[in-house]
């Protein structure tokens, strides 16, 4: 059991959230690393798999990302061979993200790692308790989301 600081008392919750965040996002980085990629690439190439080329303002947009990020990552992308840019045929100021060919064999390492990431994640947990967790946190999201979005109006 971790011990909360006194003055994150009011928030035990708020609290775990930060530590399970930290240290997923590790795992998930030490486990990225094996195919060569920096956490938060996976998703993009995710998001270009699943829905095929995309701009990169649309891709900011999907993964709630600011433009200097996501133009660092899909240089280290295209970079590895992952992406290609192109020219927007309709908008000469934007550019369009593709996944390679390359990027095939890339998809079935992703899947293995989220794969593994699930699996230590939720060592353990039944079936029932796995949805419940999911349930909760979808929860927390829409939370969140909602809160972030009265922040900014």
């Amino acid at each position: 059991m971790v011990t909360v600081p006194s003055s994150a008392g009011a928030g035990p919750i708020s609290h775990a959230i930060f530590r399970v965040a930290r240290l997923h996002r590790m795992l998930a980085g030490q486990l990225l690393r094996r195919v060569g990629l920096h956490p938060g690439q996976e998703l993009v190439m995710m998001q270009l798999w699943d829905l095929g080329p995309q701009r990169q303002a649309d891709l900011v947009r999907l993964l709630d990302s600011d433009a200097a990020t996501m133009t660092r990552t899909v240089k280290r992308l295209e970079s590895a061979g992952f992406v290609r840019r192109r020219p927007s045929p309709t908008d000469k100021r934007a550019a369009i993200i593709e996944p390679t060919p390359a990027s095939q064999a890339l998809r079935r390492e992703v899947e293995r790692v989220w794969d593994e990431l699930e699996s230590l994640t939720t060592d353990g947990l039944t079936g029932a308790e796995r949805e419940a967790a999911a349930g909760v946190l979808e929860r927390f999201e829409v939370n969140l989301a909602r809160a972030n979005a009265r922040m900014k109006a």
